[in-house]
């Protein structure tokens, strides 16, 4: 099985596209920064809160204030521009990340934050404004140190289910280094939230994914657990979602693993419609690939070039510290490429100190080549949170960074590419009107893209953004959506270099190019 796969992987076409090439953008200095308690955390979210289709950012600031940085790009492919507009509701301390979702169902994006101290849901309120949820939501938080949040619609749900994964126990009174602390599972009843479900043991989560592993309409939940802090049999755990939610096991197909587990990102590699998982570690990134029909991963070979295991500039050789892992096609040669944030956890005297971000671009074959200093996003500073998305609407990918103890940065995709793109969100009447549960299938000549609509992952960072797909040198491709309760649309064509919103509607489908 594991031979079949890797012929899979290696066996893509695609089209050579140039080398990647960033350029840094000047922004409002902010800086996360604090003391042990923020020594993890450091997210950000990207999503449209003003209503102009660019992206805001909104960054944690961990001791300091929480900012909101305002997109000023001028027009669609000029220069990427932002200034601070950070209101008072946002100016919170104590922030670790953000992930923005539509809690309510009214088509305005809500915030979640995850705080050393107390969880916040923020209604959207409109132009980049929030305020917290009214009491008869029903959401309560208590004082932990939230490092991992991610959320979906179960069926008949008048509200998303909320996953919060907390680090240790600061309240342990061995100290705070010596047990690993509870998670919590919201679930609304009646379109209310009650006290959460405690999911234990808890092995000190560093980032949380529901998907739809196998496509059969369950969305589990996949933990990706910091091994330096592991009670007596920790490993990475998955979540089956039912009545009562239970971990899978290994007669299931389960196979225990353990590592120091940062970041985890999700997205079908292989061209089986289903969803293989990156982590990123206090060591090596581990790319894994599907093994049989069960709940079941297994590293990719080390020949694929995806571990990024120590540092590729210096002579700092040391493991690198992974954070967040960031899927994405830079140059739109139709083929996923990778960034990951690296960065010591703070003066951790067996792993490197002088530890660039990788940028890992796929090759035609299937391989991964270390291309950062090309691209120019080697960067030095202890990396955190951080997204690969696309600031000014050109169709190319750019990147924002949040670093420990130094600014965070930003940087304009400046490469020279031919390639064409496609940009697709998705859009139906509440509650869930993200349509978060969704898979969006792209055929591409004769490749089909798959690709699912979560909430989740990365290291405390989220982005709600249209879907960004590579073309190559096709100018067409066809697009069908499966909606999370199910149903599937026909085949329908699209043609290259717009962005798409299609919005589900009684008789079928409302299309619009943005």
């Amino acid at each position: 099985m594991r031979r079949g796969i890797v012929a899979i992987l290696i066996a893509l076409p695609g089209m050579a596209l140039g080398n990647p090439a960033f350029r840094p953008v000047t922004i409002p200095e902010h800086v996360y920064a604090g003391g042990w308690e923020h020594f993890v955390g450091g997210g950000l979210a990207v999503f449209d809160c003003d209503g102009d289709l660019f992206p805001e950012i909104v960054a944690a600031g961990g001791a300091n204030p929480a900012a909101l940085l305002r997109n000023d790009t001028a027009e669609i492919g000029a220069d990427i521009a932002f200034h601070a507009d950070t209101p008072a509701e946002l100016a919170l301390a104590g922030v670790s990340g953000f992930y923005p979702l539509d809690i309510d169902g009214d088509g305005v994006l809500d915030l979640a934050v995850l705080r050393v101290g107390e969880n916040m849901l923020l209604r959207g309120e409109g132009d980049c404004r929030f305020a917290p949820f009214p009491a008869s939501l029903g959401f309560t938080s208590d004082d932990r140190w939230t490092t991992s949040f991610s959320a979906t619609w179960e069926a008949g749900a008048g509200l998303p289910t909320l996953a919060f994964g907390n680090y240790v126990d600061r309240t342990d009174p061995q100290g705070p280094f010596e047990a690993c602390d509870i998670n919590q599972l919201y679930r609304p009843e009646n379109s209310v939230y009650s006290s959460p479900i405690v999911l234990e043991p808890g092995f000190c989560a560093l980032s949380a994914l529901f998907s739809d592993w196998n496509r059969n309409g369950q969305a589990d939940l996949r933990l990706s657990n910091d091994r330096h802090y592991y009670v007596r049999g920790g490993q990475e755990q998955l979540w089956a979602m039912e009545a009562a939610p239970r971990l899978y096991t290994e007669d299931e197909g389960w196979r225990p693993y353990s590592l120091w587990g940062m970041g985890i990102a999700s997205r079908d590699l292989t061209g089986d419609g289903l969803p293989e998982v990156y982590l990123s570690s206090m060591g090596d990134q581990h790319l894994q690939i599907r093994d049989g029909t069960g709940p079941s991963w297994v590293n990719a070979p080390f020949e694929m070039g995806a571990t990024a295991q120590r540092p590729h500039l210096g002579d700092d050789g040391r493991p690198s510290t992974g954070w967040q892992i960031s899927f994405g096609d830079v140059n739109n040669d139709t083929r996923d490429d990778v960034f990951i944030a690296k960065g010591n956890v703070e003066q951790m005297p067996s792993n490197a100190m002088e530890d660039p971000n990788s940028l890992l671009m796929q090759r035609e074959d299937g391989r991964f080549t270390e291309m950062s200093v090309e691209a120019g996003v080697a960067s030095m500073a202890r990396s955190r949170g951080a997204a690969l998305v696309d600031l000014n609407l050109d169709g190319r990918l750019d990147l924002a960074v949040v670093n420990r103890r130094v600014p965070m940065e930003i940087y304009q995709n400046a490469a020279a590419t031919d390639g064409h793109w496609l940009a697709i969100t998705l859009a139906q009447p509440g509650p869930n009107s993200q349509a978060v549960g969704a898979w969006i299938d792209l055929q591409v000549g004769e490749q089909v893209f798959s690709r699912e609509i979560t909430v989740g992952g990365g290291h405390a960072s989220g982005s709600a953004v249209p879907e960004h797909f590579g073309l190559g040198a096709a100018e067409v491709a066809r697009a069908r959506i499966t909606w999370p309760d199910g149903e599937q649309t026909e085949w329908f064509e699209i043609e290259a270099d717009c962005i798409l919103r299609v919005t589900r509607i009684d008789n079928g489908l409302a299309m619009q190019r943005l």
